[in-house]
């Protein structure tokens, strides 16, 4: 979209969608500044409701999704993704790719983020009645998964790094488990999970299958995750060395938190 630069207003708009709520936030180009981070939780209305008409309401009572953007970012925040190496991808075929992992029906819209500097390609299925409200509310945006921008950034964090790192990244329910090495991703995978005993069972079963050994390997830890968390307090009872993620030079670009900063990583690095 070419925009005159007397049209321009120097705001960008990136939205993080899910099926029960989404967050968003509102940045100065010019001034490279964070204005606005708000998050909406859609849960406590009934399974009767439609997405569509959730999302309306909510755009109604936050005056902010209703300005003009020089730009919307879209992010499908889901666990239904899967990356594929350059050399094994076929743009025909991107469900085949997913049938490991997710249940794919034939009437599934798939899409893909490309990865070029990693060579490989993001496949997902993104929330098409999402897409479809949101392109009656902005002329055009694009859109991604989630995923494709934790792992770009993660693989950006490792360069010049020859040790795998172990990165886990928490939201409400889930988890993503992310091993990186010196730019090239090793393994990633999604879990659902309910207490801290199945996260610690899942790290320590994925990182044993790469032949990890939880002396000696280092794990960060980011998203809706603190030191005084019961998910870190068990991570630091099985593996010796345990962090949360240094954010600080994200920090320094706002004036938000370090529990908002590590909670809206992905947001944040849109």
């Amino acid at each position: 979209m070419s925009t005159n630069i007397t049209d321009k207003n120097y705001k960008k708009l990136s939205l993080q969608v899910t099926l029960n709520g989404f967050s968003f936030c509102v940045f100065d180009t010019l001034n490279n500044k964070i204005v606005a981070l708000k998050e909406i939780e859609l849960n406590n209305f009934s399974s009767s409701s439609k997405v569509e008409d959730l999302y309306w309401k909510a755009f109604n009572d936050h005056p902010e999704l209703k300005e003009k953007y020089d730009e919307v970012i879209v992010l499908h925040d889901s666990n239904l993704d899967t990356f594929v190496p350059i050399a094994l991808f076929d743009e025909e075929f991107l469900g085949s790719y997913l049938q490991y992992n997710t249940k794919v029906f034939e009437t599934d819209f798939f899409a893909f983020d490309a990865l070029p500097n990693y060579e490989m390609n993001h496949v997902f299925i993104p929330f098409v009645n999402i897409n479809n409200y949101l392109l009656d509310q902005f002329s055009t945006f694009n859109y991604k998964h989630v995923n494709t921008i934790l792992v770009s950034k993660l693989l950006e964090l490792s360069k010049n790094i020859d040790e795998k790192q172990v990165f886990v990244h928490f939201s409400k329910n889930k988890f993503e488990i992310i091993v990186v090495q010196n730019q090239k991703l090793l393994l990633f995978n999604s879990f659902d999970f309910v207490t801290k005993e199945d996260f610690i069972y899942y790290l320590l079963f994925t990182t044993e299958q790469l032949n990890l050994n939880p002396e000696n390997f280092k794990v960060q830890l980011l998203g809706v995750i603190s030191e005084d968390s019961e998910l870190f307090e068990i991570a630091y009872k099985y593996v010796r060395n345990v962090s949360i993620l240094d954010v600080s030079n994200i920090e320094n670009n706002n004036d938000l938190s370090k529990a908002d900063n590590l909670k809206h990583f992905i947001l944040l690095q849109s």
